[in-house]
């Protein structure tokens, strides 16, 4: 039977807490069993908190009632323990607390357990929909316990660093219009306004903009959003953003802080100075190189266009590729020379899944012999020209990608990353921060036919580039950033469009008529005929941010009660079914149902 605490029951310390220098001290700590061991006259337990582990010792001047109680104690059993701490006669160099124990004089059961489905231990190989069932139990997990801690010490800290900085930090509404631009909204019916809904925010962008038209200069909030998306390992339907807003900056102005801010959080968190300034790289370069827009610099393997050597070649994949438009390029996996035939045909394969029709390759093994996928529909000359444009060596691979610019780019510019997965080249703790700016302001749909914004509709276009907004606006840059690490875009922002004849040329671009902009986004352009000063913002993934900090690979590892790849959650249900009576006073009708 479960004890009850007493006013004399006041934990004292944390279980980790304690040292030697404790020693003979009179403590009292609370948490669960991690294990028992009875040795006859001796019982040890494990006991567990978030702070970590401390053994409790019962022996022959353990009082009987005590050590009767000690040996009822399972995994799991939740306990209060008072005593002394003493040095440990076995020491445990595992843990911390590995040179003292703690004497028991009075033991607590204040709730008995069930075996758990599950041992809870770190680096846990259980299934990990069974973790997920039971997340409270995997949360119990110290190494789950340590990230959830450490997302909550950086979410301290940025909330610290921007409160210095000038920030107010100000929430927004959770329940707003729906929006149809971008993903798809998570709708909310209103009971009230039948057959009218709410949206759950995608983010707080246009009521932060709202904010630095009402005179909030600096505006920051740590927000939860929705998207109601496919999810992949870096993406849930429920996330948080670091999200903030400046008014009279410019785009260098939002960088420097937020840089400032990454600087400082390294600081504080690893204590560790990032003794550089992050490059800046401008979009196109960015894909020219990387083939990507968010590119992992942690290695080389940077693209090369090989198409100005190819263009007149007789081999048709090349020059078919060229004469429609697209491109050859290519990849140097310096050192590749290792991969086995069978494994350059599962890069082939890889590429596949990136729209490629097939690799290309050409493998210069370290004496010098040569093997190749395409070599002999070459002429000599065509192929060391390739050799030269690659800096191709003994023990080199090349990869080759020949299609449409899009497919090139983005099958290369992941092939080169999966090149140095395999090749033990990426780090966790291997840090490299970039900015990519100049981002194309629009982006042409081939399926509908019309420009889309590639941030958002109020995304101001850089001045030089102005000239082209009637007659090229494809060719258009974007006061646009975002701040990437290791292949991965942490966060993004923009200079916002603060000029009303630029916003409606905007709209125009995007097929939207005075009429529909209105209807969509009428009262921001109402706040905007008060004075609108300048403004810019960025928006950070926290739970991405988190991730990469930790070196871990999944974003639900830094998420307490994560969604999985349907967007459900296995421990609760949900999503669930409705009661019939709130539809009905919701106006809502059930038309299709899960089997």
């Amino acid at each position: 039977m479960a004890q009850l605490l007493t006013n004399n029951d006041k934990r004292t310390c944390y279980c980790a807490e304690l040292s030697e220098k404790d020693i003979g001290k009179k403590v009292c700590v609370m948490g669960w069993a991690q294990r028992q061991r009875d040795l006859g006259g001796l019982i040890f337990i494990d006991l567990r908190d978030r702070s970590g582990i401390i053994q409790l010792a019962f022996d022959s001047d353990t009082e009987k009632a005590v050590f009767d109680d000690a040996f009822t104690v399972r995994a799991e059993f939740v306990l209060c323990a008072h005593g002394t701490v003493r040095a440990r006669s076995s020491v445990n160099p595992n843990i911390p607390t590995g040179n003292i124990e703690i004497a028991v004089s009075e033991l607590k059961i204040l709730s008995a357990a069930q075996t758990p489905p599950f041992e809870i231990v770190e680096n846990s190989k259980v299934n990990p929909e069974l973790r997920l069932k039971h997340r409270y139990l995997d949360l119990r997990r110290p190494d789950m316990q340590g990230n959830i801690i450490a997302r909550s010490k950086i979410t301290k800290i940025a909330r610290d660093y921007y409160a210095e900085n000038g920030f107010m930090d100000i929430e927004t509404p959770c329940l707003i219009k729906p929006s149809p631009e971008g993903a798809r909204d998570y709708l909310v019916p209103s009971r009230v306004h039948p057959g009218r809904f709410y949206a759950l925010p995608q983010s707080p962008q246009l009521y932060k903009q709202l904010l630095m038209v009402s005179g909030f200069d600096r505006y920051f909030q740590i927000a939860r959003c929705f998207r109601d998306e496919d999810l992949r390992a870096d993406r849930q339907p429920e996330f948080t953003q670091l999200d903030t807003e400046m008014s009279f900056a410019s785009a260098d102005e939002v960088m420097a802080v937020h840089e400032g801010f990454i600087k400082y959080l390294f600081k504080e968190f690893f204590g560790k100075e990032l003794g550089y300034d992050f490059p800046k790289m401008p979009y196109r370069e960015a894909m020219e190189r990387y083939g990507s827009d968010k590119p992992d610099v942690r290695f080389g393997f940077e693209l090369k266009n090989l198409s100005d050597i190819l263009a007149t070649c007789e081999f048709k994949v090349f020059a078919g590729a060229i004469a429609d438009g697209g491109s050859v390029r290519g990849i140097n996996v310096k050192g590749g020379a290792r991969f086995t035939r069978k494994e350059i045909d599962s890069l082939t394969e890889y590429a596949k899944t990136y729209k490629a029709k097939g690799l290309a390759w050409l493998k210069i093994a370290e004496n010098g012999e040569i093997s190749s996928s395409y070599a002999k529909f070459l002429t000599d000359a065509e192929n060391e020209a390739i050799k030269t444009a690659m800096e191709a060596e003994n023990g080199d691979l090349i990869l080759i990608v020949a299609d449409k610019n899009k497919v090139v780019f983005d099958a290369l510019g992941n092939l080169r990353c999966e090149c140095a997965k395999r090749m033990g080249l990426l780090r966790a703790d291997d840090f490299k921060f970039l900015w990519v700016t100049e981002f194309p302001l629009l982006e042409w749909s081939e399926e509908d036919e019309r420009f889309y914004a590639m941030h958002h509709p109020f995304t101001s276009p850089m001045d030089e580039d102005m000239q082209y907004i009637e007659s090229d606006p494809g060719r258009v840059r974007a006061k646009a950033y975002d701040i990437v690490l290791n292949g991965t875009e942490l966060g993004g922002g923009s200079v916002r469009i603060h000029s009303e004849d630029i916003q409606k040329k905007m709209f125009e671009l995007l097929g939207l008529t005075i009429e529909e902009a209105n209807e969509k986004f009428g009262y921001l352009l109402e706040a905007f005929k008060y004075g609108v000063p300048p403004h810019a913002g960025l928006a950070f993934g926290l739970d991405r941010l988190v991730t990469l900090l930790l070196g871990l690979e999944d974003i639900r590892d830094v998420i307490a009660f994560p969604k999985v790849q349907n967007a459900s959650e296995l421990m609760s249900g949900a999503p669930g079914v409705a009661d019939p009576k709130g539809l009905d006073e919701l106006c809502i009708k059930v038309t299709a149902e899960n089997e």
